[in-house]
């Protein structure tokens, strides 16, 4: 059985470098972002992030540590998530890293996206594992 949360979240740190600023195409970029989450997941994030950002078009991937209280279990975990816009359209994909949980967050499995503004919802469980044709 698994658990929903929508885990509310406030971005501290921005650090932005771009890597590729072709004269045609997408701007390529690194960003690390350092997030405090609050709620049923209470504890930091930190994000480090690669982005394409053209005209019209922009994805991004990104693999964020997350360290805290997870309904009321303490430890870490990793997630990888990522989306894609194409003008109005958008769409996000996420997932716990397998065997990233540490402490009593061990054996978490899940998906995880970011798909309204300052809020990560997290569709978790323990012991059951999301493979990656599921994500």
């Amino acid at each position: 059985m698994s658990t929903t949360i929508d885990a509310e979240f406030e971005i501290d740190g921005w650090d932005e470098k771009p890597y590729a600023e072709p004269p045609e195409g997408p701007k390529l970029t690194r960003i690390v972002i350092r997030k405090t989450y609050r709620g049923a997941l209470a504890g930091t994030g930190v994000a480090e992030v690669l982005t394409a950002q053209g005209e019209g078009g922009a994805g991004y991937v990104a693999s964020e540590r997350i360290e805290g209280i997870l309904d009321g279990r303490p430890g870490s975990f990793v997630i990888q998530h990522g989306g894609l816009a194409d003008g109005d359209e958008q769409s996000t994909f996420g997932a716990v890293v397998p065997k990233s949980g540490t402490g009593e967050l061990a054996g978490l499995s899940g998906r995880a996206v970011e798909a309204r503004h300052g809020v990560l919802t997290l569709e978790f469980s323990f012991g059951a594992e999301v493979r990656a044709e599921d994500v």
